[in-house]
């Protein structure tokens, strides 16, 4: 049974208990794709979790992000969520930009070596059912007003259409969208700027189909992408230098077709728009990923243009990173200063997809003339150049993204583990399931105590913090990975004595089995994203 089933809500309007007893573990914010996969990472985990969203059930979030990329695949692959997403879209083996520059996601070393074509609210609805299933307790049509925050925990207080309420936990994450009203209520600034006005958004539907699920190009006077929902609706996004309106003004199927005849050369006969939105993109990001007992995920915390179509996904990751994190703590296995590498890993992480995003959006905006000059040699460096076709693929995927691992640390350590096929037919991420550390050694050394498994070589957890597997392979090096895929700490060593007791020892430092404190100490140094050795 989860925690949450053993614990209720307050909906009283009295505020936290004078004792300090808490309601549930942590406070959600944001039923996006964020919130939920966060959730449902924490109620797996046996916590209770409670999840405000200001919609009523009934009313479906407005959804822009089109694309799942590969490590966003993976981290969904570990939750056993990715194949049935991978089924119901359209997997794209090139991606072009500006009709010439193309990514080549094939030459990535993932089981997802592909851009995956799917709406944001499928990606919700795999998510939302994961969570429910999880006991994540849901209160829709609840606007959260503000927080009070202290050293036992954070009360949240929320109105909805019977009065208000409050709730209290020991955390609480805001995954609450650009308009984050948990952002506001902890006081943090969300620096930046707007960099493109009038943007229009469509969902229509087309009488001749374009070459690709997903068609993209800018001239410098438009730019515009489609694509494909299935069902016969496509979504279309799209700019116009000479049509500059202010968010609320009016917008119209006409705006739609001319925007994308001039970016791409035809409306492909456009009809039926189910409906057409006006909006504006900004590059932002907050200074602190963290206040006291309060963090920011997601949209919340970093906004930036639609290119790249990496925002959906680095909120994803974002999640993944910080609920293992959070379980840790709240199950006494590490210290609350194991929390602060949230920000070390992650800040680092939304400001390269700012400079990402923001690059290939200033690169679309160029005025025709130097535009075109500019986006040419852009495409022939990224199409001629191999090294930085392989930079701008492995950038864009996720799956270049590194964490610090400190001086002295072996070279795999902080880099993503790829999705390694191990003894007795298993693989790392269906391992990683379950939710725990993974430990991978050379076959018949020794390692942590291990549960035989009945009926088959399936490896079983030796408690409920790691997992042992052994390699298929012949290969030396051991391997503990993070419950996010991440590897942290590895060896190459071979004498047996020595071997053995370093590797009991960094399971004893990582999993919190000896000294919980240790756990923290690991993850101080500055982040960085960078090319990884293990993914190559």
């Amino acid at each position: 049974m989860h925690a949450m089933n053993r614990r209720t809500d307050r909906s009283d309007g009295t505020g936290a208990d004078p004792r300090g007893a808490r309601d549930t573990d942590v406070i959600v914010v944001g039923a996006g794709p964020t919130g939920l996969l966060l959730a449902g990472d924490l109620a797996e985990a046996g916590l209770g979790v409670t999840l405000l969203e200001r919609r009523p059930a009934e009313i479906s979030n407005l959804t822009r992000a089109l694309v799942v990329h590969a490590r966003t695949l993976e981290q969904l692959d570990a939750r056993g969520l990715a194949d049935e997403l991978v089924a119901g879209g359209h997997p794209l083996t090139g991606l072009r930009l500006f009709g010439r520059a193309t990514i080549d996601p094939t030459q990535l070393r993932s089981r997802f070596p592909f851009v995956l074509v799917t709406p944001q609210f499928e990606v919700e609805r795999v998510l939302e059912r994961r969570a429910r299933r999880a006991g994540v307790t849901f209160r829709h049509d609840s606007e959260v007003l503000g927080l009070d925050q202290d050293a036992e925990g954070v009360t949240v207080r929320f109105r909805t259409a019977e009065g208000l309420g409050s709730v209290r936990a020991a955390y609480v994450v805001g995954t609450d969208g650009v308009r984050s009203t948990i952002r506001e209520a902890v006081g943090l600034p969300f620096l930046g700027r707007s960099v493109v006005r009038s943007l229009v958004l469509a969902d229509v539907r087309l009488a001749q189909e374009p070459d690709s699920p997903l068609t993209f190009d800018a001239t410098g006077e438009a730019f515009a992408l489609i694509a494909s929902f299935g069902g016969g609706w496509y979504r279309v996004i799209g700019w116009n230098r000479h049509r500059q309106a202010a968010d609320d003004a009016p917008a119209d199927l006409d705006e739609v077709r001319e925007l994308t005849r001039l970016a791409l050369g035809s409306d492909y006969g456009m009809h039926d728009a189910r409906w057409v939105s006006r909006f504006h993109s900004d590059e932002r990001q907050v200074p602190s990923y963290r206040v006291g007992r309060v963090f920011l995920a997601g949209d919340a915390a970093h906004v930036h243009s639609p290119a790249g179509a990496l925002g959906m996904n680095t909120g994803l990751q974002d999640a993944a990173n910080l609920s293992w994190k959070l379980a840790a703590v709240l199950r006494g296995r590490a210290p609350d200063g194991l929390l602060d590498s949230y920000q070390t890993e992650r800040h680092p992480v939304g400001k390269q997809a700012l400079r990402s995003s923001g690059a290939l959006i200033r690169i679309a905006l160029l005025p025709t003339g130097p535009g075109h000059a500019v986006r040419a040699l852009a495409a022939q460096l990224v199409n001629r150049v191999r090294p930085l076709s392989r930079r701008a693929v492995r950038t864009i995927s996720g799956l270049g993204i590194a964490y610090p691992a400190g001086p002295g640390a072996h070279p795999l350590a902080g880099h993503r583990a790829p999705d390694f096929r191990l003894a007795g037919g298993s693989r790392l991420y269906e391992l990683l399931r379950q939710g725990r550390f993974v430990l991978i050694t050379p076959a018949g050394e020794p390692g942590v105590p291990q549960t035989p498994a009945s009926g088959g070589d399936s490896p079983r957890p030796a408690d409920d913090r790691v997992v042992t597997a052994s390699w298929r392979s012949e290969r030396r090096t051991a391997l503990l990975v993070r419950p996010d895929g991440y590897i942290a700490w590895a060896t190459d060593a071979t004498a047996p004595a020595g071997r053995t007791a370093a590797l009991r020892g960094a399971v004893a430092h990582w999993t919190g089995t000896e000294d919980g404190a240790s756990i923290a100490t690991a993850l101080t140094p500055p982040a960085h994203a960078a090319d990884t050795p293990a993914g190559r």
